[in-house]
């Protein structure tokens, strides 16, 4: 339906001028001129073909038809500002939905997440688990992601909020047991396919000869973690995400010697939506939970 609307300047500068009876009233509420005021009026008069005010004894009086149009602005305003309002607490609450990989969630967020529900109860919380990398043009009911890597996503806003140091790690029950790096010799050395640490760090620990074994390929993180929990050879493992099984004993760390990892975690989403309440909210709250991990 075509809707024969004149312009909503217009209307805004007749509703407050009508509500303070005055042009000046007006014009410093909407901050403008009161010369903009006048104008404004003047063209919605001549819009409608109709006087809307009269002034009288320096003042102003409505006429018959400001009288009728104005319950009916006021009315369409008040029904505009309280969309307007609705639209704002859906962004700062209601269901934020962050992509996650389960084992980044398992081990580092679902201890600490807790933290924000009490900081933000007014969000609802709801982790997409997957080792996928969320394609934002598609999956439109994902706002943001959590992603390890070097943060060089085109078209999106990536915040590093997590580093790591990475380190050999081993079942407690291992044999023989490793007292020097150079005990690796004896075991196999096992791998992931995304990260490859091992490399770096033996190089840092002067054992360039030595290689991650072959016979056993690992494409994730958390199976090699699991393969070291199971006695099957030594991972490489990240800090965040060792942190539970170093503590519950299921893993050890046998080797003093750590090296940065190049690449980091990242709070990601479109950059058109990351200044969003309860984006900034979560992305806020991890930059804090990243600075006390490192602390």
């Amino acid at each position: 339906m075509t809707r024969h609307l004149p312009s909503l300047n217009g209307l805004r500068a007749f509703e407050a001028a009508a509500r303070q009876l005055s042009f000046t009233r007006a014009a410093e509420e909407l901050n403008v001129t009161q010369s903009a005021v006048s104008h404004q009026i003047r063209a919605l008069e001549e819009q409608m073909g109709v006087p809307l005010f009269r002034r009288v004894n320096q003042g102003l009086l409505l006429t018959d038809a400001g009288q009728l149009l104005l319950p009916a602005v006021r009315d369409a305003f008040d029904r505009l500002a309280a969309g307007v309002e609705r639209v704002r607490g859906h962004e700062a609450s209601g269901t934020l939905t962050v992509s996650v990989s389960p084992y980044f969630a398992g081990r580092w967020l679902m201890p600490r997440i807790g933290r924000f529900r009490a900081l933000h109860p007014e969000i609802e919380l709801r982790l997409s688990a997957s080792q996928q990398y969320v394609d934002f043009t598609r999956e439109t009911d994902i706002d943001m992601g959590l992603r390890h890597g070097l943060g060089t996503w085109e078209g999106l806003r990536a915040v590093r909020f997590l580093d790591d140091g990475v380190f050999p790690v081993c079942s407690p029950s291992l044999h023989p047991p490793l007292h020097t790096p150079g005990d690796l010799r004896a075991h196999v050395l096992l791998d992931d396919e995304q990260h490859g640490y091992w490399r770096a760090w033996l190089v840092a620990a002067g054992l360039e000869d030595l290689a991650p074994t072959a016979g056993l390929r690992l494409t994730d993180i958390g199976l090699a973690m699991q393969a070291a929990i199971a006695g099957q050879g030594v991972a490489m493992g990240r800090a965040s995400l060792v942190e539970e099984d170093l503590a519950a004993g299921r893993l050890v760390r046998p080797f003093a010697l750590s090296i940065p990892a190049d690449y980091g975690i990242y709070a990601v989403c479109p950059e058109a939506a990351a200044e969003r309440p309860k984006i900034a909210a979560f992305r806020d709250w991890l930059i804090a939970e990243g600075a006390a991990y490192r602390s």
